[in-house]
């Protein structure tokens, strides 16, 4: 048993890593596949093409590298979470395309229950804000919008699940219909504080109990796949949600520990230990992960904080604008000049995110003069990213009263040494970038490892981290204050815009 073979479902492609002993990428494979936007605002994935792009990969990675099944330890699924699918149970087809997490045609539903004053109750139970980001509202959508939906969920007929569900339910040809803590805690229908489905919550959102999948540990061997995945069954023994596996992925392991990845968009996870801390500043609390212990299972739980646009906005400058060439050559570009010269980027292409919350915001650019170019718009770009992580980062301290002495990068705009630097400088504490940046799959590949004994504990996970570079803070605090205080008035001026329309 020589590796663990980590399934990365995410939002663009699916990739497949073998990962050795020493936490090292030993062959990985990735495809991407096409973005449905079937109207404005609307954004979808077909859910055939998501499980055969990531069957594809799994089983290229396995041949690429000339790796029997039988060298496989176990496999590990992260994936991207909020986005939700139904199928029938008897056939396994889907009844409707995968509505993303991107998606925002419930968002009118989501601000009706808050106007009928459901925003606090579900806060506490759920740890999250009412927003149509998360599972329920897009459920709920499909019930009410496919034909028949709602009569086959009343016979028990149908099937939800996040990504992390779907995959299990076809690599094991439909006898295991489970998820876990992190992804159930991301759907506005998981009580963090009893553990289970919430009765309460999904007669709010009119969703029948037996859609639901079983909630089962992150990290525990729960079933193989099914003889004819690969040439034998591999036991598959983590799922967990793509950024709480990048927590993990990134050692996280001790409270006050935070990463934040930065990807199509940025998501910042602040390890608070044992205890769910609510936030008053609108950021999640979610489940980071559950393994099993005696005599009660353990429940590690996190801040999160989400910014809707990161690296979404680099590929606006490249396909939207055509300002670059590639996603890579915006460094050189936003470098060629020393400053944004006054201009500031609020990418609220679609809302703005934590802590703002605001689905109504719309992106704005502000201190255009005829001086400006090409390169300072690059460079407002990626501070503009930069300055979403820190109004998080700030919320995070506020709220769980825990010192944050270092902020761990990853995910493909991590490798941007000008945005990790300044993000440096706005934070005034040091970012640091480790050498293995596929800490998502790395987060899966751990707890499929723990439960199966390819690795012996945390501790031993922890000495697999390695720094490849450190970015420490340059810019004095007056210098800091003053750009963050124009950026906090160009954040207030693209706000509420479309509902003003």
């Amino acid at each position: 048993m020589d590796f663990i073979l980590a399934l990365d479902q995410g939002t663009t492609s699916s990739r497949a890593i073998l990962f050795d002993r020493h936490g090292q990428v030993h062959s990985l494979a990735l495809q991407e596949f096409p973005q449905i936007f079937p109207q404005n605002g609307w954004v979808e994935h077909d859910p055939q093409t998501l499980w055969n792009t990531q069957l594809a990969v799994a089983r290229q990675v396995l041949s690429q590298s000339n790796t029997a099944p039988n060298q496989i330890a176990a496999l590990g699924i992260t994936n991207q979470r909020e986005t939700t699918l139904l199928w029938d149970r008897r056939t396994g087809q889907p009844i409707y395309n995968a509505i993303v997490w991107q998606d925002r045609r419930t968002a009118e539903f989501c601000q009706q229950l808050q106007q009928a004053g459901h925003l606090e109750s579900i806060q506490q139970k759920t740890g999250l804000v009412l927003d149509a980001y998360f599972s329920a509202s897009k459920i709920r959508w499909i019930l009410d919008h496919v034909p028949h939906a709602r009569q086959q969920a009343d016979r028990g007929q149908l099937a939800f699940g996040t990504v992390d569900t779907w995959l299990l339910w076809n690599l094991t040809r439909g006898q295991l219909h489970a998820t876990d803590p992190s992804n159930a805690s991301r759907t506005l229908l998981y009580n963090l504080h009893t553990h289970q489905w919430d009765d309460d919550l999904l007669a709010l959102f009119d969703i029948p109990r037996s859609l639901l999948p079983d909630i089962q540990p992150s990290s525990q061997i729960l079933a193989s796949t099914a003889p004819d995945i690969f040439s034998s069954p591999i036991p598959i023994a983590a799922l967990i949600g793509d950024q709480q596996a990048a927590l993990c992925g990134q050692s996280c392991f001790t409270p006050g520990l935070a990463k934040n990845t930065y990807g199509t968009g940025c998501f910042m996870l602040l390890n608070t230990g044992s205890t769910p801390v609510i936030s008053q500043h609108k950021l999640l609390t979610t489940v980071a992960w559950q393994i099993p212990s005696v005599p009660h299972p353990l429940i590690t739980y996190a801040l999160e904080g989400s910014v809707f646009a990161a690296g979404a906005v680099v590929q606006w400058l490249r396909d939207g604008l055509g300002l670059i060439p590639s996603a890579a050559a915006i460094e050189p570009l936003a470098a060629s000049v020393p400053d944004s010269a006054g201009v500031y980027l609020v990418p609220a292409f679609a809302g703005l995110g934590a802590p703002h919350w605001d689905p109504y915001a719309r992106g704005t650019i502000l201190g255009l003069t005829r001086a400006t170019t090409s390169a300072h718009l690059a460079r407002a770009a990626l501070e503009a990213i930069a300055f979403q992580v820190a109004d998080i980062l700030d919320a995070m301290q506020t709220d769980s009263a825990l010192p944050i002495c270092q902020l761990r990068a990853d995910g493909a705009a991590a490798t941007n040494n000008l945005l990790l630097q300044f993000q440096a400088d706005l934070l005034q504490i040091p970012v640091v970038r480790p050498k293995i940046t596929e800490t998502t799959a790395l987060g899966a590949a751990y707890l499929a490892g723990l439960a199966t004994g390819f690795w012996k504990n945390q501790e031993a996970l922890q000495a697999h981290w390695q720094i490849d570079q450190r970015f420490e803070p340059r810019l004095s605090k007056a210098q800091v204050a003053h750009r963050r205080h124009r950026w906090t008035q160009a954040v207030a001026r693209s706000r509420n815009w479309e509902e003003n329309s």
